[in-house]
């Protein structure tokens, strides 16, 4: 059975949005799978009472405590040990969930990640990483990786080339993309591009010899997949594409007026009659961070996510499903075995 272990009380609006994708995900995940909730237990039973699903449907670990986001992380990580972030990287790490996911304090997480789950034997800098809509013709939506998009402004180009390796092995075993490309995004396609790092770290990828390098990669062709699945920047570049993706799809939303394009029961007669707008609704619909949940913590020993503060019930959902996923694919065993070949001088 896969246990997935879910903060209720993280994000802005928890538990309530939180125990309302819990919900929502139960029609969504395999019969083997079974969430975990912990947090505040009479607030989660109340909740799920409103929403007239069963509590037996859930485990439920009772906390006492909330890091809540201004809370410094480090700290409160400690000093409130019986918070449901504390007491979730716990069960984590006693193996009693597989995975755990919060929309709570990032930094309370990165802590729980680094000093309880720890970073894999080999891996130099642990990753922030998120799914990244892909369209095209001829395979529709798809989907690639960004990374990094928040954890490391400065890495050096050693921390960047390994990235390729995280991210070939999460693309292969989770997304089930048979030889990944990995490419550096820059100004430009030619090698020799970039600054200092950019040229640095392009040199160090093209020698790695462990995934599929396709060279550089400009920022255009990040959603077409026409030349990457793995798109690999520093947390500064990274989080800037995000948040920037992020406001144009909000744009696009208001302009469409909160409303799709066309209404969802013509979509297969229009799909058929008008591809390009079909795929233009269900691109945008990818680009929403509510149909990706959060962001997975890659190069730790443990499946971890996490999600925006002002996740949704739709978002929280997603997020479930996505944990699912990611633990399925047994992706930190694969890295572990991968990491066993390569000499620490490569890395």
């Amino acid at each position: 059975m896969i246990r997935i272990g879910i903060d209720a009380m993280g994000g802005d609006f928890a538990p309530e949005v939180a125990i309302e994708g819990a919900v929502m995900s139960l029609e969504h995940l395999d019969k083997e799978s079974r969430i975990v909730l912990f947090g505040d237990k009479q607030r989660i039973v109340e909740l799920l009472n409103k929403h007239n699903c069963p509590v037996e449907k859930f485990d439920i670990v009772a906390t006492t405590q909330v890091i809540e986001m201004g809370d410094h992380p480090a700290k409160a990580f400690i000093s409130k040990s019986d918070s449901s972030i504390s007491v979730g990287f716990k069960y984590l790490a006693e193996g009693k969930v597989d995975g755990f996911a919060s929309a709570g304090s990032t930094g309370a997480m990165m802590v729980g990640s680094m000093q309880v789950i720890k970073p894999i034997e080999g891996v130099i800098r642990p990753v922030l990483a998120t799914l990244i809509p892909t369209i095209s013709a001829e395979k529709g939506i798809q989907h690639g990786v960004l990374m990094d998009v928040g954890l490391n402004v400065d890495a050096k180009p050693e921390v960047l080339a390994q990235y390729g390796l995280l991210g070939s092995i999460y693309a292969k075993s989770a997304l089930n993309i048979e030889n990944p490309r990995v490419a550096l995004l820059n100004i430009g396609e030619e090698e020799g591009k970039g600054n200092a790092q950019a040229k640095a770290t392009y040199d160090l990828m093209k020698e790695y010899g462990h995934y599929n390098f396709v060279g550089d990669v400009e920022s255009s062709y990040i959603f077409t997949g026409k030349i990457a699945d793995v798109v690999v920047a520093d947390a500064f570049v990274g989080n800037s594409i995000l948040k920037m993706a992020e406001a144009l799809y909000r744009i696009n939303f208001k302009l469409g007026g909160g409303k799709p394009r066309f209404k969802l029961a013509l979509r297969p007669i229009l799909g058929r009659l008008i591809p390009k707008l079909y795929f233009q609704y269900d691109f945008w619909d990818a680009m929403n961070a509510e149909s990706v949940g959060g962001l997975q913590v890659m190069g730790v020993n443990a499946p971890v996510m996490i999600g925006h503060g002002s996740s949704s019930a739709r978002a929280i959902c997603s997020m479930i499903l996505s944990m699912e996923r990611d633990i399925k694919s047994n992706f930190p065993a694969k890295l572990r075995e991968a990491l066993k070949d390569i000499k620490p001088a490569e890395a």
